[in-house]
């Protein structure tokens, strides 16, 4: 079985939109520093293009959390594999994240957050498929809608590969 790679949005298409979304970021925390919380693995690549274009102070830190029991379904419950190196406490928190689909891990992760005290805490996406929601998730800032397709790129991988690439993919597999 071989893969092929459809662009679903360009390196253009991306580079704008997280622009226009690191503008908006910008003047919702000014005067404040925004703390950026990266979920691992697939955010760091989006975290890192945002953050370049947020004006404010912006401090960081990484988060990875598993809630897959095999491959391709969420078993729903959420492990944190790496927590956060400092305390939040206080802070203007952002959550960034790659792809939200079931809303599963993220409902899980933002009450853990919640009871840490943040002074604010918001969720930005990439990607969005809102049609595949199974919990109810309010994101603040959505970069793109996208159909219930199986993407790559970005920070996105199929088995590992193709977190590389500069845009969104579809994987048709053939």
């Amino acid at each position: 079985m071989s893969e092929k790679i459809r662009v679903l949005l360009s390196e253009e298409e991306v580079g704008k939109k997280i622009r226009e979304i690191g503008e908006q970021i910008s003047k919702d925390y000014e005067g404040k520093t925004v703390h950026l919380i990266c979920v691992l693995k697939g955010g760091v690549f989006f975290t890192c293009e945002l953050a370049k274009r947020i004006t404010v102070p912006v401090t960081m830190d990484f988060m990875s959390v598993s809630s897959y029991g095999d491959e391709t379904s969420s078993s729903g419950v959420v492990r944190i594999v790496k927590d956060l190196d400092e305390t939040i406490e206080g802070k203007d928190v952002l959550v960034v994240e790659d792809i939200i689909d079931s809303g599963r891990t993220l409902s899980h992760l933002l009450e853990i957050l919640k009871q840490r005290k943040p002074n604010s805490l918001r969720l930005c996406t990439l990607l969005d498929k809102p049609e595949r929601r199974v919990k109810n998730v309010d994101v603040d800032y959505v970069c793109f809608n996208i159909p219930d397709e199986f993407v790559v790129g970005y920070g996105l991988d199929y088995a590992q590969k193709y977190r590389n690439l500069p845009y969104i993919g579809v994987v048709e597999l053939s």
